[in-house]
């Protein structure tokens, strides 16, 4: 969580320098779904109470960070970290469209990785999806593999399924609910079974990255490959 930090500081700093008709289109996704429930529970203060519990709990696991890893933070972990997650990052969406190519039969040459990977948001100025992009590493992380695979294999538990089946399940009901996200709400894409099959099993790499590497690299790996899309698609 440790590392996760900065690029939630770095989300939620940026959005303040977007013009204003801008942060309707940032805040959006999970970042909005994870809000609303707690607008919905505590009216006006609901966005602080929401604020001040994810601070809270990015305060403990800080801590709980640095009581499993006494001693002075040393930039080069960090440095090793980031750069994990740029090489994540840089062969996440090939490794993606390989398997999602093996399941639907297709080819993924560049034309299909295209479809596979969904429509652009070629709608909002490069700001606005760069800022989205770090949004969608945080948050989306934060539901889908925290919160979502933590709290279905919690519930597999609760009924008394076997430990591997539970984790299999929790990690492909989260990438399913995960790949169906991208196609609710207004900027939401048109459905396509290769987008749709591209982005569950990019839901699965994703928790399998989280369970074995945590939550800071997925998070920036994840971010770091939205906004390499983002970049690209202006090229």
């Amino acid at each position: 969580m440790t590392f996760a930090l900065p690029l939630l500081l770095l989300y939620e700093g940026l959005t303040g320098f977007l013009p204003a008709s801008a942060l309707g289109d940032v805040r959006n996704g999970a970042d909005v779904l994870l809000k609303t429930v707690f607008v919905t529970l505590g009216g006006r203060n609901g966005v602080t109470a929401f604020g001040v519990l994810l601070l809270a709990g990015g305060a403990w696991a800080v801590w709980q960070d640095r009581r499993r890893h006494p001693g002075p933070m040393r930039a080069g972990v960090l440095a090793g970290m980031l750069l994990e997650s740029l090489v994540y990052a840089a062969v996440f969406g090939f490794v993606v469209a390989a398997l999602t190519a093996a399941l639907l039969q297709a080819g993924a040459g560049g034309a299909g990785l295209a479809a596979m990977q969904g429509q652009p948001r070629d709608g909002l100025p490069i700001a606005t999806q760069l800022v989205v992009s770090l949004g969608a590493g945080i948050y989306e992380e934060l539901l889908f593999r925290v919160l979502l695979v933590t709290g279905l294999l919690g519930l597999a538990t609760l009924l008394g399924w076997p430990r591997p089946l539970g984790v299999a399940l929790a990690m492909v009901g989260s990438a399913v609910i995960f790949s169906s996200f991208h196609y609710v709400g207004p900027l939401g894409d048109t459905f396509r079974l290769a987008s749709f099959t591209f982005r569950a099993v990019a839901g699965l790499v994703l928790s399998g990255l989280y369970t074995s590497r945590g939550f800071g690299i997925t998070a920036w790996t994840h971010a770091l490959y939205d906004v390499g899309l983002s970049l690209l698609g202006r090229l």
